[in-house]
């Protein structure tokens, strides 16, 4: 009765094993919902499965997925190290109006830009990967730019009692003392960059990709295939978050640590 009561509480920690059956059973819940008012165009649950199951027998599925992740994989690696000279130089003085204008750039829609883009590259390839990278750079720098701007003063003025320069400063304090937090920022962003493959996908689709399923599907009417693709996009996403997370606690253990 205390648990039950406890779910309803603001501002009450639950241990593990309370949280685990609160989300197993609030998933059936919603999967059972899913089924009973399903129906129609919208597929049931069952529907759905079995359509993945139909996926994963297709003979281009391996392609596409290899397609999507190589694109996702090579556009994060692209948009960090810009994200990352952006918000370094950003500390002086004469870059800070570029930093702050690339955190602007969240607002600018792809859809006028893609004539541009379509200019400026070559093929579908450069295409879909400039896009995405311009599509995660300024979120990339807006995070980076807050984990500077939160770093405590006394940080650099403990390098200024050891008599470091400007730039050592920087080094040790912004570059080396803040990894772990650029990690966690690259971790937080790949959602947006899983999210973002298949709208650029579409655009060129001579080399595949999950998205490209999904446009094919949407074209023909299929929507468990659809809804069988979001699923497994979703659970892939997931899959990425979490091994991005292990990854962390491997190469900064010291994150685990907890002070009281």
């Amino acid at each position: 009765m205390n648990k039950l009561k406890a779910i309803f509480e603001p501002l009450r920690m639950l241990d593990k094993r309370t949280m685990t059956i609160l989300l197993v059973a609030e998933a059936v819940i919603a999967l059972l919902v899913w089924q009973l008012s399903g129906g129609g165009l919208i597929p049931t649950p069952d529907k759905v499965l079995k359509a993945i199951g139909t996926i994963f027998t297709m003979p281009d599925f391996i392609d596409n997925l290899f397609a999507s992740i190589v694109l996702t994989v090579k556009g994060m690696g692209i948009s960090i190290i810009i994200a990352l000279i952006i918000s370094y130089l950003s500390i002086v003085p004469f870059f800070q109006p570029v930093a702050r204008f690339v955190i602007k750039c969240r607002y600018l829609t792809l859809t006028g830009l893609i004539f541009l883009f379509t200019l400026l590259t070559q093929n579908g390839g450069q295409l879909k990967l400039s896009l995405l990278i311009f599509g995660i750079v300024p979120f990339f720098v807006t995070s980076l730019l807050g984990v500077i701007e939160n770093i405590n003063k006394q940080e650099y003025e403990l390098c200024t009692t050891l008599r470091m320069s400007s730039w050592q400063s920087l080094w040790e304090v912004i570059i080396v003392g803040r990894l772990d937090q650029v990690f966690e920022v690259m971790r937080q962003n790949f959602a947006i960059a899983w999210l973002m493959i298949t709208s650029v996908e579409g655009l060129s689709m001579s080399q595949g990709g999950l998205g490209v399923m999904l446009i094919k599907a949407n074209k023909y009417v299929q929507l468990d295939i659809v809804f069988g693709t979001l699923v497994i996009i979703f659970v892939l996403g997931i899959f990425f978050d979490f091994i991005l997370g292990l990854f962390r606690h491997w190469l900064f253990p010291y994150t685990k640590l907890h002070t009281r």
